[in-house]
């Protein structure tokens, strides 16, 4: 390079592109520190520090007290009754992995049936009973009405439930803009979604019923694959959908509760459907033949448990009514809605609670036709299937004592053991998720596990002891 006169030439040191590279990274640190800030701010990413902070801490103490564990496993688990302890825990562990495993086996061999053409869909009764649900209600009946269906083969039935907010203001608006095909029935008082259910099923005229929660959006395609199996399988009374959150944006708890719906349903209603034996359709979206539901309809309305009347899981009764007479039970994951959820830890256990006292009773009723001759094949799915919920409840108060055993006299062997546990077991959960959809929302499954062992792990157990207690426990909250 040639320099004229006019060119000055700097007498500062030039920085070495080490030191240059160092400024710069400073400078982009110092940009972003405010971005950092806002995010460190963020509940969400707070709680999944916090999560994975609780499991590196069971990692460190486990790794810390490895030689306190030998000396426990030596001087302990070889004497008295905590070698039976161990033996049983040993021995429960096995026979949860061979379910799994077989559980596996029959996920990866489920498939989902294809839409059928629009001649071959049956008439259909979409029945949506709601309750203080507000605009939510119309929402529903709009995704509903612009499903793709043969309109000439849909009518929708919508029940208000003595709603004390403006939910009937809703669904009378939601007729008077979507037209004549949404018939309107208002209770004069709360009786419950039961009895919505049952005005319904008495007044629709289709081949199928179709039960649509109040606070759930369908796709386009939904109701079509939902009723397909039908046409695909004669012997095919009962279809559930496929859940997914909806109010995902509005908390921890419904981001934790669409990876645990995914598991739920992706993976253990999948492996159900392949033994033609779901265990229960969900009441946010499920369809029936009406001729399986007429067969047991009254008995369904009437249903008691130790002596009162039963007023919650009426979708797991129903499909428990519709397996018996031998009838398919199947899952269609191409049909899904999405549903709100629980947002505060007070709704969670309250659903929880109801979901547990239903299975009680419903694991009760399977127990007493599953073992004869119910269908002519297929029948050892669904015997194992209730085994496995019968083993959870047999053992849920041995298991709460044991752990409280050991909270006393072995603290930190609990917790690093659980927490390590979690840390394993999750991974599943975690993996199998960000499969189908992403990994960032699939770590939610680490938070929810550590949720679900240490505050709700009380769930199973009370819900046995009040079994017989009635109320939909959920109702009034948000």
């Amino acid at each position: 390079m040639r320099l004229n006169s006019k060119t000055t030439i700097s007498t500062k040191p030039l920085n070495s592109s080490k030191e240059q590279h160092s400024n710069k990274g400073i400078r982009y640190i110092l940009s972003h520190m405010h971005r950092l800030r806002a995010l460190m701010r963020h509940k969400d990413f707070a709680t999944l520090v916090a999560t994975f902070t609780i499991l590196a801490f069971g990692i460190y103490i486990f790794s810390v007290f490895s030689t306190d564990y030998s000396f426990y496993q030596k001087h302990y688990l070889n004497s008295g009754w905590l070698t039976i302890i161990s033996i049983f825990g040993v021995s429960l562990l096995s026979v949860k992995l061979l379910y799994f495993l077989y559980m596996g086996y029959n996920f990866l061999n489920y498939k989902s049936i294809a839409s059928v053409e629009d001649q071959q869909l049956p008439k259909c009764t979409v029945i949506v009973p709601a309750y203080n649900e507000g605009k939510q209600v119309y929402d529903t009946l709009v995704s509903i009405v612009n499903s793709n269906y043969p309109k000439n083969k849909i009518e929708i039935i919508s029940i208000d439930d003595g709603s004390t907010d403006d939910t009937w203001q809703w669904i009378k608006r939601a007729q008077e803009d979507l037209g004549l095909a949404i018939s309107i029935h208002q209770q004069v008082k709360n009786m419950g979604k039961r009895h919505g259910l049952y005005h319904g099923f008495k007044n629709g005229s289709g081949d199928v019923f179709v039960t649509i929660d109040s606070d759930s959006i369908i796709e386009e395609d939904t109701l079509r694959n939902l009723v397909s199996p039908f046409a695909h399988d004669p012997n095919c009374g009962a279809v559930a959908g496929n859940i997914k959150v909806l109010n995902t944006k509005k908390g921890v708890l419904p981001k934790m509760l669409d990876v645990s719906f995914v598991l739920s349903f992706e993976f253990a209603r999948s492996a159900e459907s392949h033994l033609k034996s779901v265990m229960c359709t969900p009441g946010a979206l499920a369809a029936y033949k009406s001729i399986s539901v007429y067969a047991c309809l009254e008995d369904w309305m009437h249903q008691t448990f130790m002596g009162e009347p039963s007023d919650i899981g009426e979708d797991r009764a129903l499909t428990n009514m519709i397996l018996k007479q031998g009838q398919h039970v199947l899952f269609q994951k191409n049909a899904v809605a999405y549903t709100n959820v629980p947002e505060t830890y007070q709704g969670l256990y309250k659903m929880f609670i109801r979901w547990g006292r239903s299975n009680v009773r419903e694991n009760l009723e399977m127990a007493k036709y599953v073992f004869s001759d119910f269908r002519p094949h297929g029948k050892t799915g669904p015997r194992l299937l209730l085994l496995s919920q019968l083993l959870h409840m047999v053992f849920s108060y041995p298991l709460v004592i044991l752990m409280l055993f050991f909270v006393l006299t072995h603290p930190l062997l609990f917790l690093s053991g659980s927490l390590l546990s979690i840390l394993v077991i999750s991974s599943f959960s975690v993996l199998f998720y960000a499969h189908r959809y992403k990994v960032s929302e699939g770590i939610w499954a680490y938070t929810y596990s550590l949720l679900y062992t240490f505050g709700l792990f009380w769930i199973t157990p009370y819900a046995i002891a009040t079994a017989s207690r009635r109320g939909w426990v959920t109702r009034g909250l948000s």
